[in-house]
């Protein structure tokens, strides 16, 4: 109640009872005073009487005494609140009713009540102003009794259906409101009248006759109605219309459970049937999700809408989710391809960029795909559709498809604000889908590249049966930079080499084919591995230091320090094998009876760290090992508990022998999970020897006069191999290696001859210089034996071995007879 209520409109009863009563002239000066004013402000009378009203009330009250005493002269009294100010100076706020007062010679005066509101329930309410207050109210209001059948309810009830309050009296909730949980809301009422115990906030969701297709939500609160002896009499409730206030909580769990659901993994399809499945049944009956090809093919997109179109445009079902069984049943289904008409609603939302809504549809129209199962398109009234949202899938200017929204006959039909809706939730989903275009994209390339990277097929050698297995970790960025390889060198040897690069990815990958190429290159001048290591180690450090210079190009400053390899090289004829590896564990080694060793390799730094030397170890390999080379995902961990442990479990899987291939892919399954933690490299040669009926050597003294001995020597060697047709070149290779060993050595020569997939043929000699091919003049008498080696040969080079060199060249067998 206001300040200020006029007595005219204010037809409440004033108690008196409690009041303090005092007298006032015309004028506003107290002219009598009792005792329960002196109570209330502590005033005696000697000090009241003949003080103005003014100077007993708060200041900003005193300034209203003349228009209050306006209004008493024109109204004929007033009542309202005031605020007095006691003798010690404390207000008290009063309600204060002026009334005149006649007296018996003619005068007047104005006699005044106060009454303290503190502690006081508040102002006596007549039934008439109840009664108006209770039916002009804006809010819902009822009363029922004990049987729960309705004896009153106010004109705002009606806004909710079920008729006018006449109606209503004698029926029963249910009777009123069948599309509400009636049950539920009378449950509410028992409890109410049973225990006493008001319900307040009550909350119903349904569906009320007014309204049949539109959920609604309310609020009750129920408060228990009692005669003057405290028995229940019924129950009067209230209901306010909480439907808006609902719907947008909808909104913002339907937009949360987006943020939840929506992109939990880089897959397309996946993200756009996740994408459908948030939207039904929260926003729609029925969702579609359609992807253009170059989306799930990651390709590259052109900004902005579609270009219009005269002809039908193809898109592919990535995603579709119904509230009812009996739709998935016609229409497109996930993975197949959805080509909408020219002009139609869907390619128009393509090509314009913007949202389209049709509240009612056209119930005799078709479907706007132009294929169907069976040759035929079902009617949006046979499908029961009725409301459509077509919104479509942008993300950072580009168009990435369209999602479909439908609602049945059974929902009322879409609004501005569900279009809204649709929107935001598209729009967040698109972020998600272009993210796994881009992985996509990315990861593609990233595959490309390290595919053509790794080697396509091992090549055809007869030192090891070798078999290879690569599993990449599931990572976000793709790709990783594990590599494994086998390099034919001279001599009929190989070398064996597993690597990895740290990090995903496509600079992970280069960087792989960039360690790779490195190998392959050192690895042709016949290093021994520990200078293979240290010659790669210095490579990854030196562009380590070029990158990081201020200016340089790339911001990728030594992506491969910290890379490991392990290099081992094979020798066939011996079944000599040295290997040394930086920051990569040891081999393991299965022997032909299965037994199962780890060589103990000495462990140098990752490559491009700095550190001691490495260090190499030679062993000799038993024809009939397999020698597993293997990078640290295979282990799982790299702590020193948990590598013992993945030895262990490596063991177990290396006892279960088999054919190579089959062998391999067993180890990593019992290993490695379908998504590993880390990238997974592993190689597997089983080793062979070449037979002694293989391999030929001679011991040669150094003198000139033997030349033409070991070209006769080499010449009934090739006989006996039947290799009729190479004796020419091979007497010609022999007699140029032989001299110059001669020439430029001392001490004892030997000659050897290997019968592979080419024929070898080797001097060794003590010396420490490399022969150099020299292009004579025409008239040099000398210096074109090792060019003519160089042109009748395949390939030829110079080893270095602890207490010499050998000097080697190669003649091809294709086309010579087995």
């Amino acid at each position: 109640m206001g300040a200020d209520e006029e007595y005219g409109t204010a037809r409440q009863r004033f108690d008196v009872a409690d009041a303090a009563p005092l007298l006032l002239d015309p004028q506003g000066v107290v002219t009598a005073w009792t005792d329960d004013a002196r109570r209330l402000l502590a005033y005696p009378a000697a000090e009241a009487v003949g003080r103005k009203l003014a100077d007993l009330l708060a200041d900003e009250d005193a300034q209203r005494v003349p228009d209050l005493v306006e209004r008493c002269r024109r109204d004929g009294g007033w009542r309202g609140l005031l605020t007095v100010r006691r003798k010690d100076g404390r207000p008290v706020r009063v309600a204060a009713r002026i009334t005149p007062a006649e007296e018996a010679h003619g005068g007047s005066r104005w006699l005044v009540l106060l009454s303290e509101l503190a502690g006081a329930p508040g102002w006596d309410m007549s039934r008439t102003v109840l009664e108006r207050m209770v039916s002009d109210a804006p809010v819902g209001i009822a009363i029922v009794d004990t049987d729960l059948r309705f004896v009153w309810s106010n004109a705002a009830l009606e806004q909710f259906g079920g008729g006018p309050a006449p109606r209503r009296l004698g029926l029963r909730f249910a009777d009123v409101q069948p599309g509400l949980d009636a049950q539920a809301v009378e449950a509410q009422m028992r409890h109410v009248l049973e225990t006493g115990e008001p319900v307040v906030g009550y909350e119903h969701v349904g569906h009320v006759r007014s309204a049949p297709l539109r959920e609604t939500a309310h609020m009750l609160s129920f408060t228990r109605l009692e005669d003057d002896r405290g028995h229940p009499i019924g129950v009067y409730y209230t209901v306010v219309d909480m439907t808006e206030r609902h719907r947008a909580r909808q909104r913002l769990a339907l937009l949360d459970r987006a943020g939840e659901n929506i992109g939990r993994s880089l897959d397309l399809m996946r993200t756009a049937q996740e994408l459908a499945d948030v939207a039904v049944p929260g926003l729609a009956d029925f969702a579609s999700v359609d992807l253009l090809e170059t989306v799930l093919r990651g390709g590259e997109l052109t900004p902005g809408p579609l270009p219009d179109t005269a002809e039908p445009v193809a898109l592919r079902r990535a995603g579709h989710r119904a509230a009812d069984e009996d739709l998935p049943a016609v229409v497109v289904p996930v993975g197949d391809v959805a080509t909408y008409p020219a002009g139609s609603p869907p390619v128009r939302c393509l090509t314009s960029g913007r949202s389209w809504r049709a509240e009612r549809l056209d119930p005799s129209s078709r479907d706007w795909t132009t294929d169907a199962p069976g040759g035929r398109r079902a009617t949006f009234r046979e499908l029961g559709l009725h409301s459509v949202l077509t919104v479509p899938i942008r993300s950072r200017g580009t168009t990435l498809g369209l999602t479909s929204f439908y609602r049945r006959t059974h929902r009322e039909p879409f609004d501005a604000e569900d279009l809204r809706l649709a929107e935001d939730l598209v729009a967040r989903a698109a972020v998600c889908l272009d993210n796994a275009h881009r992985y996509t994209r990315e990861r593609d390339a990233a595959l490309v590249l390290q595919r053509s990277l790794l080697p396509h097929r091992l090549p055809e050698q007869d030192a090891v049966e070798v078999a290879a297995c690569y599993r990449p970790a599931d990572e976000l960025t793709g790709l990783g930079g594990d590599w494994y390889d086998l390099i034919p060198l001279s001599g009929a040897r190989v070398a064996l080499v597993v690597g990895e690069v740290p990090g995903h990815g496509i600079d992970a990958a280069a960087a792989m084919g960039q360690l790779r190429t490195a190998v392959r290159t050192l690895a042709a001048l016949d290093l021994p591995p520990e200078e293979v290591l240290a010659h790669l180690d210095d490579l990854v450090a030196r562009s380590a230091r070029e990158e990081a210079e201020p200016g340089a190009a790339g911001a990728d400053s030594g992506r491969s320090v910290g890379a490991g390899c392990l290099y081992a090289v094979y020798d066939p004829v011996d079944g000599g094998c040295a290997m040394a590896a930086a920051g990569q564990p040891a081999p393991a080694v299965v022997r032909p009876d299965g037994s199962v060793t780890f060589v103990d390799l000495p462990q140098g730094p990752a490559l491009g760290v700095g550190g001691p030397p490495f260090e190499a170890v030679e062993l000799t390999l038993a024809e009939g090992s397999t020698l597993a080379l293997h990078t640290d995902g295979l282990l799982a961990r790299s702590e020193a508990w948990a590598v013992d442990a993945g030895r262990d479990r490596l063991r177990r899987a290396l006892e279960q022998a088999g054919p190579l291939d089959t062998y391999c892919r067993t180890v990593v399954d019992a290993l490695v999970p379908a998504r590993p933690y880390d990238d997974v490299a592993l190689l597997m040669a089983r080793t062979k020897r070449l037979g002694t009926g293989q391999v030929a050597d001679w011991e040669l003294p150094s003198d000139p006069a033997v030349v033409a001995e070991a070209r006769r020597t080499a010449t009934r060697q090739l006989a006996h191999w039947g290799l009729d047709e190479l004796v020419f070149t091979t007497e010609l290779v022999v007699s140029e290696l032989v001299t110059n060993a001669i020439r430029y050595s001392t001490g004892p020569i030997r000659l050897r001859l290997i019968r592979e997939r080419a024929l070898v043929c080797e001097v060794f000699d003590n010396g420490a210089t490399a022969p150099h091919l020299r292009h004579p003049r025409t008239t040099d008498e000398g210096g074109r034996g090792l060019l003519l080696v160089s042109q009748l040969t395949q390939r030829w080079g110079t080893r270095f071995i602890p207490d010499g060199k050998i000097i080697w060249a190669e003649q091809p067998l294709t086309g010579v007879p087995e």
